[in-house]
């Protein structure tokens, strides 16, 4: 027996299971909200330099100061990081004079003059993080991408070794409470490490919240649920645009995010914790009280007479109880294939996604409804994904949408800056590759890796993802150097990771493996439900559909179905795949 059979008796997508799905997608509406917060929160306004009280200058318009103070940038604009060290009178006269002297031009000697119009505040105005500085601005995202790389392998392992449930209100308390500390922070360094261990927070909440689903659901609707969770995370992206349009001041809007974390802890009481992972710890009881509330909620109640703690206990055939590490994600052949093929394509992934959603300007529309427009092109994108993911396959979605996403960010880059709706179309059109990109690997992943490591498989994949996204507003600041590299860079890494992508297992209607064994045997490639010779081609009886006389029996009966043994250490190697123990047999095969 494995446990797609037990999911199939409780109803592997009832009552129960949607109601669980829905308490996970409610916090998952706050993670894009934090972790697209730097549009806003360190949104760099216009400004320009303190112009000090010259003598003959009081009598001046405000365009007649900047034009004797304030040197202009080749596109004709006031500089916004330079001045002059005394007035040009010369230039209200013929703004085209060339000044014979460079040393006139100084960098800001008496700070900046922000316009407040759009923002409020925001952490550039804060600690004036602009012109020098502004790649200390850049690195807040980079610092809070950091911690959301920590805390990707922490919870991955924490909660492989001590539960999805737990770990999870663990990520809501410290969510909150540096969320909280970050919003009062008194310093640049504060902000900087309280940021990053909100973001630490955050990763469990994400990764771990994707696993209880998947773990609670079963083979045919594991592309819905991936689908629709993927759908939270766009409503969320889209409720940051309003909600930053309402709030401009940066500490409330930081608060007015984090808030939901009080909602999500309510909600937690009611989370069960996945009843897989209790019984790969051999936690039969446990595992079977999950069960049973999920069978009378969804209305099978002859499920605790048929399938009792025993019964499970003696027919399941996961049957790992050690402890595992990261370092059993590359201890064997294919598993290490897997494992490294898809760090390379979560790192394509989260590169080009947060290169293309953190960067909302140069465009022709307000960044508010840039941002927005960004968020609702995902749930499209999403939709079309849940359409062909199944027919074309994961392993082909996932390489062609991260190819599409790499062609678009290049054509982007192609495109004349005055062209600015044909590039924000293009953009538009490169989001929504890239969300169907990110839609994709999370379900893949979560499907290559068995029961016993693939919290720590997500969790090794979204360190890679994160390390991409720490990495990504850093690339920003390359078109200081050359305008043309950041989308080069990005567009090439698209282009290697969706390649890679070819190189995966396909599992599309395919059960979720439950040990490493699974995955090094092939037993998790074959097919849920297709009937060979009365079995599943899995060599699994399905619970209470198949009993050695052919008729519906119950476990318990099929239990009394063993053959005797043939010998001391053989056993009848097609009853023992199947769950059903031969009496008397010294291994299990």
């Amino acid at each position: 027996m494995i446990f797609e059979d037990v999911l199939r008796e409780v109803n592997g997508f009832g009552r129960y299971q949607i109601l669980v799905f829905l308490m996970l997608c409610i916090p998952r509406l706050m993670i894009p909200m934090h972790f697209l917060l730097h549009n806003f929160i360190s949104a760099s306004p216009p400004h320009h330099c303190v112009l000090p009280a010259f003598a003959g200058t009081s009598n001046l318009s405000q365009d007649e100061a900047f034009s004797v103070g304030l040197p202009r940038e080749p596109d004709g604009t006031f500089s916004p990081c330079k001045m002059f060290s005394r007035p040009q009178f010369q230039l209200l006269a013929n703004s085209s004079w060339e000044l014979d002297n460079a040393s006139l031009i100084l960098s800001c000697q008496h700070g900046w003059v922000y316009d407040y119009s759009q923002y409020a505040s925001t952490t550039a105005t804060e600690w004036d993080l602009v012109c020098e500085k502004k790649g200390l601005n850049q690195a807040i995202a980079t610092f809070f991408f950091i911690g959301v790389t920590l805390g990707s392998v922490l919870f991955g392992y924490l909660s492989d070794r001590f539960g999805r449930r737990r770990m999870l209100l663990l990520s809501f308390l410290s969510t909150m409470i540096f969320g909280a500390l970050a919003a009062f922070s008194e310093s640049y360094l504060m902000f900087s490490i309280t940021r990053s261990l909100c973001g630490m927070g955050l990763t469990g909440v994400s990764i771990i919240s994707l696993i209880l689903a998947v773990e609670w659901t079963d083979i045919k609707h594991r592309t819905f649920c991936g689908t629709i969770s993927g759908i939270s995370w766009s409503l969320g992206y889209m409720l940051l645009a309003l909600v930053a349009y309402l709030i401009r001041t940066w500490r409330w809007l930081l608060l007015a995010v984090t808030s939901p974390c009080l909602l999500s802890i309510i909600i937690w009481w009611w989370l069960p914790e996945s009843a897989r992972w209790l019984l790969t710890k051999k936690e039969v009881e446990a595992a079977h009280g999950y069960l049973s509330r999920c069978a009378k909620v969804n209305g099978k109640k002859e499920f605790d007479s048929k399938i009792t703690p025993d019964v499970l206990r003696r027919t399941l055939t996961i049957e790992e109880s050690k402890t595992y590490f990261y370092w059993h994600l590359v201890k064997t052949p294919k598993l290490r294939k897997t494992t490294l093929c898809s760090v390379v394509v979560w790192f394509g992934v989260a590169f080009t996604y947060y290169g293309i959603s953190l960067n909302i300007s140069g465009f022709s529309l307000d960044p508010y409804v840039t941002h927005f427009i960004f968020g609702a092109i995902e749930i499209p994108a999403k939709v079309s994904v849940y359409v062909v993911l199944d027919r074309i396959g994961r392993r082909h979605c996932q390489a062609w949408t991260l190819i599409g996403t790499g062609g678009m960010i290049a054509l982007n880059a192609a495109i004349p800056a005055e062209q600015g709706h044909l590039r924000s179309a293009v953009a538009i059109l490169g989001k929504g590759f890239s969300e169907a990109s990110f839609t994709t690997v999370f379900l893949y992943t979560a499907e290559l890796f068995p029961t016993v490591v693939r919290q720590s498989g997500v969790g090794c994949c979204s360190f890679m993802a994160r390390l991409a996204s720490s990495i990504a507003p850093l690339i920003m600041l390359l078109d200081d150097t050359w305008r043309y590299l950041p989308p080069l860079i990005f567009s090439v890494v698209a282009l290697v990771s969706g390649t890679v992508a070819f190189l995966l297992t396909e599992t599309t209607n395919i059960q979720l493996p439950e040990t490493i064994e699974d995955v090094e045997d092939g037993r998790n490639k074959k097919a849920l439900g297709t009937q060979v010779h009365g079995q599943g081609m899995d060599g699994a009886i399905p619970l209470g559909l198949m009993s050695q006389t052919g008729t519906d029996a119950p476990l318990s009966q099929q239990q009394e179905a063993s053959t005797e043994c043939n010998g001391k250490q053989h056993c009848n190697k097609t009853l023992l795949a199947n769950g059903i123990d031969a009496a008397g047999c010294s291994e299990k095969v």
